[in-house]
């Protein structure tokens, strides 16, 4: 049996003769199609009438195993920005948490006054608890993509579900890291002056630019909501991922705020890396022919261009 299979539907509807030899496809014996081209002229004499040419679509589906997957990976891409997120980000992490410390005359002239006056308010923030609290839902979310193996479609991509986390993860961090390791701006408690001094000259005090537990966190949240969603994407599931993404995010943040880690700014940059990083990693590598029928419908032909009907292809 040929691989492709054509039924023809109902009488031949009309004479054609103006139809361009570039607009249709011969189906072929083979494993193979072979497209007409204007310079190639309607002489098929292995073929019998019965054989039919049928018009190829704009947009053919891709057919095997590549439409049956989620996700399809570029290497060539993939693996050197990986590798160059996830290299950059080791190495700064020894520099940002290693920065010496500030000058006391420095920190005793810090004006709350300075701060442009979006971000003023928190300047003076401060609070341990928040701030243990906030490290909970950071360290928390770092490993959170795991629960998706409990999907039993999602499980079956669960390597390259990982790479592309892996992935998303290097790129939050090459940027997470690049920014604080080429800014050093002040955390709003430094400007709190019931701290003593000791405490405020602390060189991690100058790492506010940007937010870097939001970004994780809504780097991994939103990460699981996004897979979750083109993996299920009429289940009502879906919300729940993504409002609870939006909660632990938003929670994070509001903790950092108050902690006196962050300004307003630093979060907002934060939360919107994060957020496209969880994102547009896993939608970039969206397979667009994912779950397209394997059936098409259209008009035909037979082999010498005579006459145009109805076909039914159906592809194993």
């Amino acid at each position: 049996m040929k691989r492709t299979l054509i039924l023809s539907l109902g009488l031949v509807l009309l004479s054609v003769t103006g139809f361009s030899q570039e607009e249709v496809v011969l189906s072929q014996l083979h494993d193979h199609k072979t497209v007409l081209t204007e310079d190639e002229p309607l002489n098929f004499p292995e073929l019998q009438e019965e054989e039919k040419i049928r018009f190829a679509p704009q947009d053919e589906p891709l057919t095997g195993a590549k439409q049956d997957q989620v996700y399809l990976l570029k290497p060539k891409v993939d693996i050197p920005i990986t590798v160059v997120g996830a290299a950059w980000s080791l190495y700064a992490f020894t520099k940002i948490y290693s920065k010496e410390d500030m000058p006391a005359s420095k920190v005793m002239a810090l004006n709350p006054a300075d701060v442009n006056g979006f971000d003023r308010g928190a300047a003076g923030n401060t609070n341990q608890k928040a701030s243990d609290n906030s490290d909970y839902l950071f360290y928390g979310a770092m490993p959170l993509p795991i629960v998706l193996m409990a999907d039993r479609k999602i499980r079956q991509d669960a390597l390259k579900v990982g790479f592309l986390y892996l992935e998303a993860f290097a790129i939050t961090g090459l940027l997470y890291t690049g920014s604080v390791y080429f800014t050093d701006r002040i955390r709003p408690e430094t400007y709190n002056t019931n701290i003593p001094v000791s405490d405020r000259v602390n060189g991690n005090n100058q790492n506010a630019f940007f937010a870097g537990h939001p970004a994780l966190v809504a780097t991994s949240t939103f990460f699981c909501a996004k897979v979750y969603n083109d993996y299920h994407p009429e289940s009502p599931w879906r919300w729940v991922f993504f409002g609870g993404a939006a909660v632990a995010t938003g929670t994070t943040a509001y903790l950092r705020h108050i902690a006196g880690k962050h300004f307003p700014t630093d979060q907002i940059v934060g939360v919107t890396v994060g957020t496209l990083a969880g994102i547009l990693v896993p939608h970039l590598h969206k397979n667009k022919n994912f779950n397209r029928q394997a059936w098409n419908i259209g008009p035909s032909m037979n082999y010498r261009g005579e006459g145009m009907g109805l076909a039914f292809t159906y592809r194993f």
